[in-house]
């Protein structure tokens, strides 16, 4: 199977708010999951779907894959380095506050009872038989 990925690093999202989206999201087909990241009312969905339309992009280009056969295998958010601020308090004081940062790991995998064959595989499967019947030819 190809696995295609994406991701996206040093989101300026805290990873606790990008998990709720991938939770509404994970295993969905393609299709339905930017039907529903278009839904939502939240940064990181259109940040998730930026992502999406990325693995997409990928898995057309450099393996040759449908859309309409794939879906999300793997989606996680991991914490990344956190920007750390001081804001003012009370009697002269500095309060720190964490601007948390995530990463965005996607990957795009084919539905196992797709009966669609990969144009990849088609494609290498005719060369083999244009090579076969050139060799006996030639004999």
């Amino acid at each position: 199977m190809a696995v295609t990925k994406a991701s996206a690093k040093f989101i300026k999202v805290s990873p606790r708010k990008v998990r709720q989206v991938l939770d509404l999201i994970r295993g969905r087909d393609v299709a339905a999951a930017e039907i529903v990241l278009a839904g939502l009312n939240k940064k990181s969905a259109y940040i998730i779907g930026k992502v999406l339309k990325s693995a997409v992009a990928n898995a057309e280009n450099n393996h040759s894959l449908e859309r309409e056969n794939l879906y999300i295998s793997k989606i996680c958010a991991d914490q990344g380095p956190a920007l750390k601020r001081s804001r003012a308090a009370t009697m002269g004081r500095a309060n720190m506050i964490k601007k948390r940062t995530s990463h965005v790991l996607l990957e795009l995998d084919l539905r196992k009872d797709s009966k669609v064959k990969v144009k990849a595989e088609v494609k290498a499967k005719v060369k083999a038989k244009v090579k076969a019947k050139a060799k006996g030819g030639k004999k």
